[in-house]
């Protein structure tokens, strides 16, 4: 009898303790970002028809068995074209929070190490991004360079490179008289050595939880600017290009607006609960 308790009760206990999985609401965002990725790398393992392939006869069929979002104006079929515009939204989610980041690094850096003046300047020119809403100024640089993803991108990244920027400023005036950074001063390292060996990274930590939230923030901008008519040029199944084409059929059919939004909102969501998530882990705050 002991030995069945031993093996057969205590065992899995032991497992439990050595294996901590996440709590239910971020198990569930972790869950639907590895099927949207998925779904991003690989559509047709979701859905086989093309999302762009026109049936006029089908148009604006509600959601059913055969059409399980329903249809559009064009009779094209709203799940594949939500599950393919995984890709593009994000793609520009990802690639509009790397430039903030290399935006955000540069002035980070230059303020934070650059001496008084130039973190004045820094500072300055902070404020003059600051000054202008973070959609004024994407709508004012797609406005000069056109419509399309690739100004999308951009645009976007801009938008939100000034609020990354002073965030990592603070983050190099708070690390970079660390105890090992003068130790390694003293121990004759080069300066370039110190900053991206030391200084950066853990620069950086603290800020990982932001970059995760940050994705789901660039693609609700992306997505607005798209609504406007100035991202992702129709048909293509971008979510907010999506939003944009059903607007005007909204009283006669919901689903062409509400499920590109849906998964915008879903996919905002889970990237601030696993953000949330990864910051509670890195501060030892859960059991």
């Amino acid at each position: 009898m002991t030995d069945l308790t031993h093996g057969h009760v205590l065992a899995p206990l032991r497992w439990q303790r050595q294996v901590k999985l996440p709590p239910l609401g971020a198990s569930l965002a972790i869950l639907f970002l590895f099927a949207l990725l998925l779904a991003a790398l690989a559509p047709g393992l979701f859905t086989r028809i093309d999302p762009l392939a026109i049936v006029p006869r089908e148009a604006f069929q509600p959601p059913s068995w055969a059409h399980w979002l329903g249809t559009d104006q064009s009779g094209r079929d709203i799940f594949a074209r939500v599950i393919h515009g995984a890709r593009q939204s994000l793609l520009i989610g990802l690639a509009a929070t790397a430039i903030s980041m290399v935006i955000a690094i540069a002035l980070g850096l230059l303020g934070g190490l650059g001496g008084a003046r130039v973190d004045r300047a820094v500072g300055w020119l902070l404020e003059v991004l600051f000054a202008f809403p973070s959609l004024v100024l994407a709508l004012l640089f797609v406005a000069v360079f056109g419509s399309g993803v690739g100004p999308l991108i951009v645009a976007t990244g801009l938008g939100g490179a000034p609020g990354y920027a002073r965030m990592v400023r603070g983050q190099v005036l708070a690390v970079r008289n660390a105890g090992y950074i003068e130790a390694a001063r003293a121990l004759g390292h080069p300066t370039s050595r110190i900053v991206l060996r030391q200084l950066l990274p853990n620069a950086m930590r603290p800020l990982v939880v932001t970059l995760t939230m940050g994705v789901g923030q660039a693609i609700v901008w992306a997505s607005a600017l798209s609504f406007l008519g100035l991202g992702a040029r129709p048909p293509a199944p971008e979510w907010g290009t999506m939003l944009s084409m059903g607007r005007d059929f909204i009283a006669n059919a919901w689903w062409l607006t509400f499920f590109p939004g849906l998964f915008i909102v879903l996919t905002t969501l889970a990237t601030t609960v696993t953000g949330r998530y990864i910051q509670q882990r890195l501060e030892g705050r859960l059991p």
